[in-house]
């Protein structure tokens, strides 16, 4: 089915999106996390999409990074979890402090997402953390080190400080490691603000 939708935003809620692609609108639903990175309508955009198939319904998710799409996928996998959640936990954290949270336990981390109890939450940390740990994500937190680095968490926390959504700021962090791997502060901090404001 469908892998990728681009296209012309002509709707954009947070209840869904609708797409034209050559004439023809696609309705998408998607999390908070990709709905606030989304230009207004009548911009140019570009989703990884996750197509449902049932009975009666075919319904379309979509994502603005790879990372979102594999998480979403991962997620609904889980028994007696459907895309609904699976939207609803991407919408509540981003695909790194989710990935931070299974890893590490949290189930209260999880939990804290509307309409995620707690025991769905260690269902969840129960058949994933071995799945995820196995990831390589580029959304901030690498699965092989465990954790965000003190310096990641120094600089992000000055971003966020500064007026950047949490959630950008990962993106473009991850980002300026993977291409300079700086080892400074304010080196590390320099290149992500001229990223974030280019």
């Amino acid at each position: 089915m469908f892998a990728n939708l681009s296209g012309k935003l002509i709707h954009k809620s947070t209840e869904y999106l609708i797409i034209d692609v050559g004439g023809v609108g696609y309705r998408v639903q998607a999390p908070l996390s990709t709905y606030y990175e989304l230009g207004e309508e009548g911009t140019n955009v570009s989703l990884r999409i996750h197509t449902v198939v049932r009975e009666d319904s075919i319904t379309l998710y979509g994502f603005l990074t790879e990372d979102e799409k594999l998480i979403f996928t991962h997620v609904i996998q889980v028994s007696g979890i459907g895309p609904k959640t699976g939207i609803g936990l991407l919408s509540g954290l981003s695909a790194g402090e989710f990935v931070k949270a299974v890893i590490m336990e949290d189930a209260g981390r999880i939990s804290g997402v509307p309409g995620i109890g707690k025991k769905t939450a260690e269902r969840i940390i129960l058949e994933l953390k071995d799945k995820l740990k196995k990831l390589s994500l580029t959304s901030g937190y690498s699965t092989t080190a465990g954790e965000i680095s003190p310096l990641q968490e120094d600089v992000l926390s000055a971003l966020v400080n500064l007026g950047y959504q949490k959630n950008r700021a990962e993106k473009a962090v991850a980002a300026i490691i993977r291409e300079h791997a700086p080892e400074r502060f304010d080196d590390l901090l320099r290149k992500t603000l001229k990223k974030l404001s280019g």
